[in-house]
């Protein structure tokens, strides 16, 4: 099976070289595709010269338009068998790919997610204010989709989440922001797809850092599970 990675990018200058070179090197991946969400920091430039490397699609978004965006355009380019969804910060290892595609290669999954929550070393990292900020916001998310859902994730706001292509590819996607995250777990699970949760390192940045996600993203996940849940 090929496999795609979609990378949403966005004011990631300090990072996009490196992830672009983490990515390569797990030696699992067939093509990069990377959709910059009108950076102004340099990040274009420097994708600029990264799309001379092979194994790597650039396509740019001539007006700031969310995560959510960037991941639709890239998903309109992949041709992989599998998709998984790479953010361009050094939170996530993409050392770990195959271990979060190997039970779609087995047939035992078809989505899998990395979970932050089921590594216990995410708890040390949140006994920072910030990012116990971050963990409770989180865990309420979870509790919210477990309840109205009827399910029992621990990770539902993970930025690797993986699956076949054929599954995206065949689900209406809205929207724009950060609630692409909530917008596919819900979609996924309307679908009757059960998600495979899997063990993940995670490494999180402050604000100051680059860290974008803020509370208001916390409120539209929110309204996003409300209004699935109750869409017929």
């Amino acid at each position: 099976m090929k496999i795609s990675v979609l990378m949403p990018v966005y004011n990631e200058a300090r990072t996009i070289r490196e992830i672009i070179r983490r990515v390569k090197d797990s030696g699992i991946v067939d093509e990069l595709i990377v959709v910059d969400d009108c950076s102004n920091d340099g990040t274009r430039e420097i994708l600029a010269e990264e799309s001379k490397r092979s194994g790597i699609k650039i396509y740019y978004h001539e007006k700031n338009r969310g995560k959510g965006a960037a991941v639709r355009t890239a998903l309109k380019h992949a041709i992989g068998d599998i998709i998984i969804i790479q953010d361009a910060d050094l939170e996530y290892n993409p050392k770990e790919y195959l271990r979060l595609i190997q039970p779609i290669l087995d047939g035992t999954a078809e989505v899998v997610y990395g979970s932050r929550f089921l590594n216990s070393d995410y708890h040390i990292h949140c006994k920072n204010f910030f990012y116990l900020l971050h963990f409770l916001g989180n865990k309420f998310l979870n509790f919210l989709i477990n309840i109205i859902y009827n399910v029992n994730m621990t990770d539902m706001e993970t930025g690797y989440k993986v699956m076949k292509r054929e599954i995206l590819k065949d689900m209406p996607l809205f929207a724009r922001g950060f609630e692409i995250e909530p917008e596919i777990t819900a979609k996924l699970i309307r679908k009757g797809f059960k998600i495979r949760e899997i063990p993940i390192s995670f490494f999180p940045r402050s604000y100051k850092e680059g860290k974008k996600i803020s509370w208001i993203d916390g409120i539209a996940a929110v309204c996003v599970l409300l209004r699935y849940r109750l869409k017929e």
